[in-house]
């Protein structure tokens, strides 16, 4: 006799995959977001030490 699937445990593991990679999406997000704001600072530091 063959074993029965079991679908909620491969629909959990999709969950939890989906989760994680929405997850790595929304910290990219972020970095991104703050990574221009701390590049343009030092730039204007620079403007003012040159005046």
């Amino acid at each position: 006799m063959a074993r029965k699937t079991n679908y909620s445990y491969e629909k959990r593991q999709k969950e939890l995959a989906k989760k994680k990679k929405k997850e790595e999406k929304r910290q990219r997000k972020l970095d991104k977001k703050k990574k221009p704001a701390d590049e343009q600072e030092p730039l204007a530091q620079q403007d003012v030490d040159q005046l």
